[in-house]
């Protein structure tokens, strides 16, 4: 993430849930992404550190564990920019200009100058931070998989580069030679198929092919495998791992005025919000606009404080405020008290952890700096695999 302080509930149920529950699952990396808050905000240098740790304050009270999962701060790990670097030698300029966001985001923050170089390669760095922990899964919304399908092209570009060793064409030549006539003109036809489409069936069938070839040729080598697995997916030995987006479940929370919840609009419950902040930024909350008198009936689809209502609330409650508004039985002021409840309910544990956190900013501290050396370990293990083969090992 960002580090843009503190977090809101939006930031919570659209992300950090799921960064919660994923921990248990797999081997996380979550650091926090101060190089990109630079491509837009490159200005803003006062508040970068307190935006920072205000941040990894939220992530561990939320459930983020530090012995789960590494926590670390990009900045602090070189090697990104490293990797970043190389990665630009080879990555065509058109595939940057037509990533959706770009343009998207030059639109929308027009006050700012963003005719930089850093942030038409934002989504570059992005593929750095991915590839170099060799990352099976990002997790993310439908709106950033474009982000993602650009890791993967980058990935199989720089192994189509840089993954071949001498006499590649040969000794896949010489490896499909092993192979009966009919597997060979098979193998041929999904590997076409897959560089054409990119279709997970073709790849599938022709590394079936592979894999029964290994399995029954007599003197078959894991070399043999490798060669025509990487041959059949337009690249050589896999240097860089080409990830696969994992899209969760995203709980979107309106802003208190119904549009997208964010700090700048103004509009958003914070996670550490007092209760008396939380009670009167829920009870101004925008509702139904049919509803301007309490005897006025409403429709919960056309009121933000009901989107609250299907995360925060039970069966029992939504079926009384759906039958309440539709009938005027109930006031909003009312619909919106169960709400109120359950957020602070749900705050009060990170308001608790986050109080003694903040109190020991020590120990906040150690546990970025842990968390940035596991990482740099991974880190430095792949740089070590570019370099040597892009050359640079000398």
């Amino acid at each position: 993430m960002r580090p843009t302080g503190a977090l809101h509930l939006g930031h919570y149920h659209g992300a950090l849930k799921n960064w919660v529950r994923l921990q248990d699952e797999h081997d996380c990396f979550y650091f926090v992404a101060d190089w990109h808050a630079l491509t837009t905000h490159y200005e803003e240098r006062d508040v970068i550190e307190k935006n920072v740790y205000d941040m990894v304050i939220d992530w561990i009270a939320a459930g983020l564990d530090p012995e789960k999962s590494t926590i670390f701060i990009q900045s602090r790990l070189p090697e990104h920019a490293e990797l970043f670097t190389l990665l630009a030698m080879g990555t065509p300029l058109g595939w940057l200009e037509r990533v959706p966001t770009y343009k998207d985001q030059m639109d929308k923050l027009k006050d700012r100058d963003l005719a930089t170089y850093g942030f038409l390669g934002y989504p570059l760095l992005q593929a750095a931070d991915i590839l170099i922990y060799k990352a099976t899964y990002v997790p993310v919304g439908e709106d950033q998989s474009s982000h993602v399908e650009l890791t993967r092209e980058v990935a199989r570009r720089f192994n189509h580069l840089y993954g071949r060793m001498g006499g590649f064409e040969a000794k896949v030549a010489a490896a499909l030679s092993r192979l009966p006539k009919d597997d060979q003109r098979y193998y041929e036809k999904q590997r076409k198929a897959f560089g054409e489409t990119g279709l997970a069936d073709a790849w599938g069938k022709g590394e079936a092919l592979v894999r029964r070839a290994a399995a029954a040729i007599e003197g078959w080598t894991a070399d043999d495998t490798e060669l025509l697995l990487g041959h059949l997916r337009g690249s050589g030995k896999s240097i860089l791992v080409e990830p696969q987006a994992l899209h969760t479940e995203v709980l979107r929370l309106p802003g208190l005025d119904g549009t997208k919840m964010s700090k700048s609009y103004g509009n958003a419950v914070l996670m550490r919000d007092e209760p008396a902040e939380v009670e009167k930024k829920i009870r101004g909350m925008t509702t139904d606009p049919a509803r301007v008198r309490r005897t006025d009936p409403g429709d919960p689809a056309k009121c933000p404080v009901w989107q609250f209502h299907k995360v925060y609330s039970d069966e029992a409650t939504q079926a009384w405020v759906d039958t309440g508004c539709r009938s005027a039985g109930i006031g909003c002021l009312d619909c919106k008290q169960p709400v109120i409840e359950a957020i602070v309910k749900e705050q009060k544990p990170w308001r608790d952890t986050a109080a003694a956190l903040t109190a020991d900013p020590k120990k906040v501290h150690w546990i970025v700096e842990m968390g940035t050396e596991r990482a740099r370990t991974v880190a430095r293990q792949t740089m070590r695999d570019v370099r040597s083969a892009m050359g640079l090992d000398y």
